[in-house]
Parts: structure tokens; C-alpha cells; sequence
């Protein structure tokens, strides 16, 4: 380090060139705990020689708290101090301090400060986090006598036990800030939840209680087992080592796991991709299994230091020779019970489920069934006794998410169920799944028994209804178990996790028509939806070939409720309400074919039933004969009966204008609005209506296109808000129907069409586009088409369309998170020459 005062150029040469070594070294040893203890020391060293150099006056203390007072200094952190004095500063030091923090910054140094005294910082330390603050605080230099002083102050003002009811509700709130979907996907290694936060909880706890702050100290103190300190030990390791390497990559204090650094992360440690999964995927494995881990540990200990805080005497009852309460806590008699008596687990969960005067389990509790998922092997798994328990469990009127969230928290489903296990913890990086496959499944099974309670009806109110005519649910429960219990393995993920929902039935003895369900049910999961989002459920022959896939009404119940569950715990932005629309009227339109067969008169009943509609608005069959002799029997088919009542009550006296009609009204779906446009038809018109919800944030999720025998274009467009408006939906309806007016009668052909950005996720994770075109039973081409969704996607392949003179019929936009699954009904004459073909589609790799 230079000796000259003034040589800051000098001095932040060598700190930097320091700090260089430090981060080569670590790039070798890879120990994050080195790392941090010689960047604190080396940062001590700087400090310290600085503040001699600036002959601070000697009733002065430079004092080093929060993460750098214990000694713990990430690579981009701000480094924490707090100034001490004896007495308020005059002129002269507040001069010369200000130099000090100047300095300090012009070297490289970001530095966080407070200056205070000892009256001062006690006062200030009514605030939790400067209260944690002090309590960490080292000596760097200056006034010894100062800074004891200083300690004996804090000791006297600290209550253990209002500092821990302190720091656990901060660490509720912390929790619930940031236990949300974007959280899960790009976690915050300090302070989302089973993050470094929750661990140096513990230790402001331990240490605020005397009990010392080393993992070690704590188990000689006997809060957990010399064991348990070791595996804390790993896991705190595991995390400190991802934050040091994400400072050094991201080149500034950053603490998210972002997609942008995952992949560089997995390669630095050398995790390497498999057959079936990228190596950020397993690298994010590894994460969350210590995320869980570590959230465990924390509850174990915050209930051991609540105990030997608070030590309250509580009322104890005696459940049986193996349980007791105490209080409202379940505990175990014999801390050993699972040991000797593993048959004593699932009664656990059992009486959790019957009793619901009972809160939470003892950490004694706790503890004890966090080991007991070694005592969990082949023979417990073939015990017939178990497994009638475990179907009990699963057979409960209430309790049963609980139970299995329980379960697999403590490590016991996936040791009990081996496929179970093999998926906790593991992401996939398919752009709309934002949480682990084992979170996944246990939200279906929570979102079905979220089905059965009235207090969520509203939510999907036929779901309520038919869950609770479904006899013998807990089928419905199994199949939401091992719907996706084999993602990751490769290969069809339903075919092969119908083979271990099939074992499962057997070795659970369950009944042969229970058995089939299930195991179908795993088997055909993905159906219901790919046919509602996918297929147009107008022709009737779809809706013939799906109910032909269908053993009977209990199955297709069954399905039903399994696919709203399984869509609905995909993401929070992946269920809507016109999803919801496509997957009910599937279900609708099956059961009624199901109950009464085909429909042969199917185009005269949709007209019969518009038509009754419009009588109610006393519209004569004779106002609208002329407009309904120039549509085509398709219009009819592809249209529901109130649909073609509001086109006919808008168009009937208008049918020849020459002005474009725009009109909008709420969707029946329940979100989202529904566009007619009706004009001339003209070239570019999909491709200028696309272009222009697209610039207003609106995604269309339908189109239904048709051209009338006199050549008007008739089109209808169900349209969803990407992002939430401040604008009133009447306001929004009328901007629309006027600006798309304006646009229409410019007949111009879009030029340029706004890209946007894409999305992180997707850059880092893109998508293969894939194409697929075949032709159906009725003459038009079906082209499927699989793509990163971003803005501007749909307007860019209505051109494609327009350029090669292909015409849109009909379209269904799926998008899931950043995922496209779009399927286009078009007709051309040169779709029949596989060369025209071939170009077209070369275009759309291209260009889409």
C-alpha cells in the first residue's frame, strides 16, 4: 500500500490490483469463506492505514458493522462503518471527516457511514436493523476505550426476546415480500426465502441470546446436532460461494440469480448439461435443494430459541403412548420415536390432519422428523401397514396439501414416493413453468382441493360444482401427484410417469376402475387443454375424435378438473379467464356430444338459436335475410349463436357501407374485450389490425376471419391487456373503435412493425422456432407454430401471410409466459406446390 497521504491515484491502483489477486485466488481455491474473511481483512488493513495517515483525533473509534463487522465482505458489498465520537463533532472534525469519506470513495471504496455517538447510537437503535448493526460492530482503529463502552452500552439495551419477536417479524415480512413467482425463477441469495438472510437470522438471534454465532457453537449450546451444524455448514457454503461468484460476474452488488448469469454460474463450478437438461437447470437444482434446506433449519431454530428464550411452562395433554400437546404443538414423547417405531411418521401427519386444535410441531418435533427421512427405505415402502397409512392421509375431508407440503419439506414424500424425489428441486427453463416440478405438483394438488371449498367457488364455479359430486377424489389427488413426477427424464414425460403412477396403484392396493383412471389421467393430462387452445371446437368432427379418446363421463370430469388445476398452478400469468372460456366449452360440447351423439342439424340449430336472440331485440328475420344470404355456412359453424345475434343487431341495416365498422363490447369470457371489424375487404387488413393492438399492449388471443359472398370482410377478435391500463374500459372501447376505424380507411399496408423487447428469459433461454403444416378434412391448411412470443410476433406473420397472397381464416393464439403456441387455419393455391410451400415457410423461420 503506498505510504503518501495525497497519492489517491496511487492507493486506488493498489486496491484495485489487490482486490484483483484476491478474486484469481478464489477463482482457484473457490472457498467463499476465504474469500470473505481476506477481502475483510485486506479492506481492514486500508482502513486502518488511511485513518492513521489522516491522524483522526484520538477520541475517535473506526468501527466496522453489518456484514463487514462479522467479517464477511462480498466482493461488490458497500462496506458498513459507523464513526464513533465521545462527543457532537465541531467544525474542524466534521472537515476533517469529510476528507476522511472523501478519500475513502475516491479510492474505490463504497462506503456506507454513520456518525455518532454513544447516546446517539443507543437512540437510533430502536430501529431493529441498526440495533443488528451494532451488535456486529469490530474495532478497526481509533479509541479502544471508546468502543467498549460502546459494547456495554448495547448489551444493556438489548432484550433477547424483543429482538427476536423483531427479527422474526422482519423475517415475515421479508418472506412474504418476495415468495412470489419472479422470485422463484430469479431468487435473491440473500434475502429471498431459505436464502443467507435467513441463516445470519439465526445467528443476530444467537448471538443476542450469548449462545454464540458459529454453526459449532450452536450445537455444543444443543440447539441441533454436531450433525446438523455440519449440513447448515454446506449449505451456508453453497450459498456464500453462488453471491461471491455472482458479484464477480455481474461487476457490481448484484444478489439476484438472474437468467443472465445462470448458465456462466453452472459452467464456473463446472456443472455440465445432460442428455435432457441444461446445466442452469441443474445448477438451479442444486440451489433450491438448499434453499429448502436451509428454510428448514431456520424453523428448527427459531423454535429452539424461542424455547429457550420465552421458556414458557405449557399446559401438556397426552395424545397416545407416542404423541403429547403442549400447548397447541404436536410433540413426540421420545425424541428416538422414528427411529424404533418409523410407523409412528405418518401417523404424525394423520393426527396434524385430524386435530385442528393442533398449530405446529415442537422443535424437538422438528428436528426428529427432519432425520426420519433416513429411516424411510425399501422395507418401510413395502410395509402394508404404511402404505394403508399413506392412503389415509391422502383420503382426509381436510389437510391433505398440508400434509404433503410438510412432507416434502422435511424430505419424506420424495424418500417415500423415489420418482417423487428425483424431481424436487429441479426447474425448468421452458419460459411459462415458474416453479420446481415437486412446487408444481403440490400446487395442482392444492388448487384441486382449493376446487371443493365454497370460500374459492367464484374462482371457477363449475369446477366447485363437479369436485363435489365426484365421488372418491383423492383419485383425482394421486393423478396430480404423477402427472409430471417424470419431467426431466427424457422421452414422454406422461408415458413414463404412467408406468410409476401404475405401480403405485397396485402396491396402494387400489381398485382396478380407480387404478385405470389414474393412470389415464397421467397418461392423457395434456389433452384437454392442447384440444381447447389448439383445435377448432366449431367442427364438430373435433369434438367427435376428443370424445372418442374418453372412456365416459367420471373421465371426462376427471380430466376436466385435473387440467384447470394443472394450467392454473403453471404460473400466475398463464391462467386467464378466456382459457378458462376454451377449456369449459371443450368440456361443454363433449358431454353433450357424450350424452346425446352427434348433432345432424348442427348449422340450422346455431341459426334458430341467433335468431331467437334477435327476436328479443325485436329484429324481424326479414331485416336480416340479405345480410345473412352473403355469409357462408362456415360463419355459422364458426360462431356461437349470441356472437352472430350482435354482428347481425350491428350489420343488419348497414350490411353494404362503404365506411369500416368497429365495434367492441366486454367478452363473455370475463376479461379481455371483443372486436368486430366489418369492411371492404382490403389486402393488409389482419396484418394492420395486429399491428395496431400490438402497439396499445393488447394480445389477440382469437381471430375468426371470413370473407362474405360480396366481399366484405367480417372479422372477430377476442383481445387481452398484456399490461394493466389506468384507462376505463368504456374510454379504452371507444379509443378503439374510433383510432381502428381511421386506420381501416387509411388502406395503407404496414411498414415497419414495432419488435419490442424480448424478454431476459427468452434471450437466455430461446426457443427453437418450429413449424409444422398439414391439411385438414376440410381443404384448409392447419399450421402450428412454436416461437419465443415477443411484441410485434403475430402483426410480422400477418405479413409473411400478405406477401405470399395466403388467406387467414381462423387463428388461436396460446402464449405461455414467453412461449407462443399459435395455430392458423389458411388457404392458397400455392400451398398445393411444395416448392411456393417451402419458401413461405423459410420466410417464417427467418423472419418470425
Amino acid at each position: 500500500m503506498p505510504e503518501t497521504r495525497c497519492d489517491v491515484t496511487a492507493l486506488r491502483d493498489a486496491l484495485r490490483r489487490d482486490r484483483l489477486i484476491l478474486e484469481n485466488k478464489f477463482m482457484q481455491h473457490g472457498k467463499a469463506a476465504r474469500l470473505l474473511a481476506a477481502h475483510s481483512k485486506l479492506i481492514d488493513q486500508y482502513l486502518s492505514r488511511i485513518w492513521q495517515q489522516m491522524a483522526m483525533p484520538a477520541h475517535t473509534a473506526l468501527i466496522a458493522v453489518g456484514g463487514y463487522g462479522r467479517g464477511e465482505l462480498y466482493p461488490k458489498s458497500d462496506i458498513d462503518l459507523l464513526i464513533l465520537l465521545d462527543s457532537d463533532p465541531d467544525d474542524s472534525l466534521q472537515q476533517k471527516l469529510h476528507e476522511l469519506l472523501a478519500l475513502l470513495w475516491d479510492i474505490g471504496l463504497e462506503v456506507g457511514h454513520s456518525i455518532r455517538t454513544i447516546a446517539q447510537c443507543i437512540n437510533e437503535s430502536a430501529d431493529i436493523t441498526v440495533q443488528t448493526n451494532l451488535i456486529e460492530a469490530r474495532l478497526l482503529n481509533g479509541n479502544a476505550s471508546l468502543f467498549d463502552q460502546l459494547r456495554c452500552a448495547v448489551r444493556q439495551h438489548l432484550d433477547p426476546r424483543a429482538f427476536f419477536t423483531a427479527k422474526l417479524h422482519e423475517q415475515q415480512q421479508r418472506h412474504a415480500r418476495l415468495d412470489d413467482a419472479d422470485s422463484n425463477l430469479e431468487p435473491n441469495l440473500k434475502e429471498s426465502p431459505g436464502g443467507l438472510r435467513d441463516l445470519q437470522t439465526i445467528g443476530w438471534i444467537s448471538r443476542a441470546a450469548t449462545l454464540g454465532t458459529r454453526w459449532s457453537e450452536l450445537a455444543t449450546a444443543g440447539l441441533i446436532s454436531s450433525s446438523e451444524a455440519r449440513q447448515i455448514a454446506r449449505h451456508d457454503a453453497l450459498l456464500q460461494t453462488l453471491r461471491t461468484r455472482l458479484h464477480y460476474l455481474a461487476h457490481r452488488r448484484e444478489d439476484r440469480l438472474l437468467f443472465d448469469f445462470q448458465t456462466s454460474l453452472a459452467e464456473q463450478m463446472g456443472i455440465k448439461a445432460s442428455l435432457n437438461r441444461r446445466a442452469s437447470e441443474h445448477l438451479m437444482q442444486r440451489y433450491y435443494r438448499t434453499k429448502q434446506a436451509v428454510r428448514q433449519f431456520n424453523t428448527i431454530l427459531l423454535q429452539n430459541l424461542y424455547d429457550y428464550l420465552f421458556r414458557e411452562t405449557q399446559p401438556q395433554h397426552a395424545l397416545n403412548e407416542r404423541f403429547r400437546l403442549i400447548g397447541t404443538r404436536l410433540e413426540i414423547r421420545d425424541e428416538h420415536l422414528f427411529e424404533h417405531t418409523p410407523k409412528a411418521i405418518f401417523e404424525l401427519f394423520l393426527i396434524m390432519q385430524q386435530r385442528s386444535d393442533i398449530t405446529d410441531l415442537t422443535a424437538k418435533t422438528l428436528r426428529a422428523l427432519w432425520r426420519a427421512q433416513l429411516y424411510i427405505d425399501a422395507a418401510f415402502r413395502r410395509d402394508p401397514f404404511n402404505r394403508a397409512r399413506f392412503m389415509e392421509i391422502m383420503r382426509q375431508p381436510a389437510g391433505i396439501v398440508h400434509a404433503l407440503r410438510r412432507m416434502n419439506q422435511y424430505g419424506i414424500l420424495g424418500r417415500y414416493i423415489p420418482a417423487f424425489g428425483r424431481i424436487v428441486g429441479q426447474m425448468q427453463h421452458d419460459l411459462f413453468h415458474v416453479y420446481t416440478v415437486d412446487q408444481h405438483i403440490l400446487m395442482v394438488v392444492r388448487n384441486l382441493r382449493r376446487f371443493t371449498l365454497t370460500i374459492h367457488a367464484h374462482e371457477v364455479p363449475l369446477c366447485h360444482k363437479l369436485i363435489n359430486e365426484f365421488a372418491r377424489p383423492e383419485v383425482l389427488y394421486i393423478a396430480g401427484l404423477f402427472h409430471d413426477i417424470a419431467k426431466g427424464r427424457g422421452g414422454d414425460h406422461a408415458q413414463l410417469g404412467k408406468k410409476d403412477a401404475r405401480l403405485f396403484c397396485k402396491q396402494h392396493r387400489l381398485s382396478r376402475d380407480d387404478s385405470d383412471l389414474i393412470v389415464w389421467l397421467v397418461e392423457r393430462h395434456l389433452t384437454l387443454s392442447a384440444t381447447a387452445q389448439k383445435a377448432d371446437l366449431s367442427d364438430p368432427e373435433i369434438i367427435a375424435e376428443f370424445a372418442a379418446t374418453i372412456k365416459n363421463d367420471r373421465y371426462l370430469v376427471a380430466l376436466y378438473l385435473l387440467t384447470v388445476a394443472d394450467v392454473k398452478g403453471t404460473s400466475p400469468k398463464v391462467w386467464n379467464a378466456w382459457k378458462g372460456k376454451l377449456m369449459e366449452d371443450l368440456f361443454q360440447l363433449t358431454r353433450r356430444y357424450m350424452k346425446e351423439g352427434a348433432t345432424t342439424n348442427h348449422l340450422d340449430e346455431i341459426r334458430e338459436q341467433a335468431a331467437a336472440t334477435l327476436n328479443l331485440y325485436a329484429i324481424s328475420a326479414e331485416s336480416y335475410r340479405l345480410l345473412w344470404a352473403q355469409l357462408d355456412d362456415s360463419y355459422f359453424l364458426d360462431h356461437e349463436a349470441q356472437e352472430i345475434a350482435w354482428h347481425t343487431r350491428l350489420l343488419a341495416f348497414r350490411a353494404n357501407t362503404a365506411t369500416p365498422i368497429v365495434k367492441t363490447r366486454l367478452s363473455r369470457a370475463g376479461t379481455g374485450l371483443q372486436v368486430m371489424v366489418y369492411c371492404p375487404d382490403q389486402r393488409h387488413l389482419f396484418a394492420c389490425i395486429c399491428e395496431f393492438f400490438s402497439r396499445m399492449h393488447y394480445t389477440i388471443v382469437e381471430a375468426k376471419i371470413h370473407t362474405s359472398q360480396h366481399g366484405y370482410a367480417l372479422n372477430s377478435f377476442q383481445i387481452m391487456e398484456v399490461s394493466r391500463s389506468d384507462m376505463a374500459y368504456r374510454d379504452l372501447m371507444h379509443y378503439i373503435e374510433f383510432e381502428l376505424t381511421q386506420k381501416i380507411m387509411q388502406a395503407k399496408p404496414v411498414e415497419a412493425i414495432a419488435t419490442g423487447r424480448v424478454s431476459r428469459q427468452l434471450k437466455h433461454f430461446p426457443i427453437n422456432t418450429k413449424i409444422n403444416i398439414e391439411k385438414d378434412k376440410r381443404g384448409l391448411y392447419v399450421l402450428s407454430l412454436i416461437a419465443g412470443d415477443r411484441p410485434g410476433l403475430l402483426a410480422r406473420f400477418a405479413q409473411i401471410l400478405d406477401r405470399h397472397g395466403i388467406r387467414l381464416h381462423r387463428a388461436k393464439i396460446n402464449t405461455l409466459g414467453s412461449r407462443a403456441e399459435d395455430v392458423f387455419w389458411i388457404s392458397a393455391e400455392m400451398l398445393d406446390n411444395p416448392v411456393d410451400t417451402s419458401a413461405f415457410l423459410n420466410e417464417l423461420l427467418e423472419k418470425i
